[in-house]
């Protein structure tokens, strides 16, 4: 279809530890969320309101493997990718279920990665022509992914039938 676009782009936390897998085939899946914060007046009280809203992200590949090795919770991130929606059936109630996440292709550490535990060392991020405090993993054009043929799976089958 000409002239549609289906790209987000979000600077949030991570709620939590990105968790890191193998499909069976393979292909690296990394999910976790990020937390995006926005406020606004009151316009009866005057009062700020802050508001939180939560994005599901699932990440494929090498950008899935900087995921699970180099973030963590509370991190700054930057996530660049499409919108989709998978559909599964519930297995108590028979029920049709749908989420909508993010599907990054783009991921970067936006702040110094924490001190490790114990006085050890802090871990080193790979770069990706960033500034040195920042790390990130950009997988190649879609173009360029499917032609070497690493693109994101498209196939439920390489999906879990159960939610985020």
């Amino acid at each position: 279809m000409a002239g549609s676009l289906n790209k987000v782009m979000i600077i949030g936390r991570l709620g939590r530890d990105p968790e890191l897998s193998y499909t069976p085939n393979g292909a690296a899946r990394c999910k976790f969320s990020v937390a995006t914060d926005e406020g606004y007046r009151d316009k009866q009280t005057g009062q700020k309101v802050d508001k939180t809203e939560w994005h599901n992200v699932v990440a494929w590949n090498k950008t899935a493997e900087f995921c699970g090795n180099y973030l963590g919770k509370g991190r700054l991130v930057l996530v660049e990718g499409s919108l989709e929606t998978r559909k599964w059936q519930d297995q108590n109630t028979g029920q049709d279920r749908y989420m909508t996440e993010i599907k990054a292709f783009n991921v970067q550490g936006l702040d110094s990665a924490p001190q490790q535990q114990g006085g050890g060392q802090p871990q080193q991020q790979p770069t990706t022509g960033q500034a040195p405090q920042h790390g990130g993993y950009q997988q190649q054009p879609q173009t360029q992914r499917e032609a070497a043929g690493q693109g994101f799976p498209s196939d439920a089958s390489a999906m879990e039938d159960v939610p985020f």
